[in-house]
């Protein structure tokens, strides 16, 4: 999770190998990606998938839905004979709420939410073990928004997949997530389990957008942290740690060099020089 522009579906896209890293390592069952090109890399996409945010212009709007979802099984040479195709086909499209008869109509013929179902469907089509979710929900009205992420979690738990969801949704990140990244300027800032991150957070980054989550019980209301300025470039990032123009807490090495990894527990971590140098001030936000 992070702000818009903090590199979030760059890292998805990458790891996909959708666009090439220009630094650092993709390792999928003991194959590095970026290393891999044509049909091997080809082979293992069948592995991970992508379902995009705008779910109007990631269907084909010349393509029938039942041509949409045969073609990723035609390309991995996977799904048996023609009609063992449309059979899997009806059964995907009945497996994301959608009737068996949405495979002979055009994606313009559905509602928003009813192509996201598609696009879901499609990424199940060829039995991925790992699916990129760039903030599938985001482009929806709240009340759709709820079915596909209900969705989405069933799913989940009866194929046993895993997800990468991008969001800057914390509300979301809170309901789906098993561990969450919090993202600044094309970097990590701090990493762990859900209930660590959102409940116990290090970060001055993660405070501040922790802080601005609206509440209707006025016992929760948080101090909301005002950043100052806005987000940086990332094709120019500032000096020392990218976050140090807009944080409240900002020192003087903040300022020359990159903070380490400090640790919290076995599975949560930050970015922080106030860790590293004892100066964590009390926080201001409840957790």
């Amino acid at each position: 999770m992070g702000e818009s522009g903090c590199g979030k579906t760059t890292v998805g896209k990458g790891i996909l190998q959708l666009i090439p890293p220009t630094s650092g390592r993709v390792v999928y069952n003991r194959h590095e990606l970026t290393q891999l090109k044509g049909e091997t890399l080809r082979s293992l996409r069948r592995h991970f998938q992508i379902i995009f945010q705008d779910p109007y212009a990631s269907l084909n709007p010349r393509m029938l839905v039942g041509e949409i979802l045969e073609e990723g099984m035609r390309a991995q040479k996977i799904g048996g004979s023609r009609s063992a195709r449309q059979a899997r086909v009806a059964e995907l499209l009945q497996h994301v709420g959608l009737s068996a008869e949405a495979r002979s109509r055009y994606p313009h013929e559905f509602s928003g939410g009813q192509r996201q179902r598609i696009s879901i469907a499609r990424a199940l089509a060829v039995d991925p073990e790992m699916i990129v979710c760039d903030e599938p929900t985001s482009a929806l009205d709240v009340s759709v928004q709820a079915q596909v992420l209900n969705l989405l979690r069933r799913l989940q738990d009866e194929l046993g997949l895993s997800y990468l969801f991008i969001t800057h949704n914390l509300s979301v990140v809170e309901y789906l997530a098993h561990e969450v990244a919090v993202m600044y300027l094309g970097r990590i800032v701090e990493r762990g389990q859900v209930d660590e991150v959102l409940r116990r957070p290090k970060h001055p980054y993660t405070e501040a957008l922790l802080s601005a989550i609206p509440v209707i019980n006025p016992r929760d209301r948080r101090t909301i942290i005002q950043l100052q300025g806005d987000m940086p470039s990332p094709s120019n990032p500032p000096s020392g740690c990218h976050f140090h123009p807009r944080c409240p807490h900002s020192m003087d090495i903040c300022r020359q060099q990159y903070p380490a990894t400090e640790r919290f527990s076995a599975t949560h971590e930050a970015r922080c020089h106030l860790f590293a140098t004892g100066k964590n001030p009390k926080r201001k936000v409840k957790s």
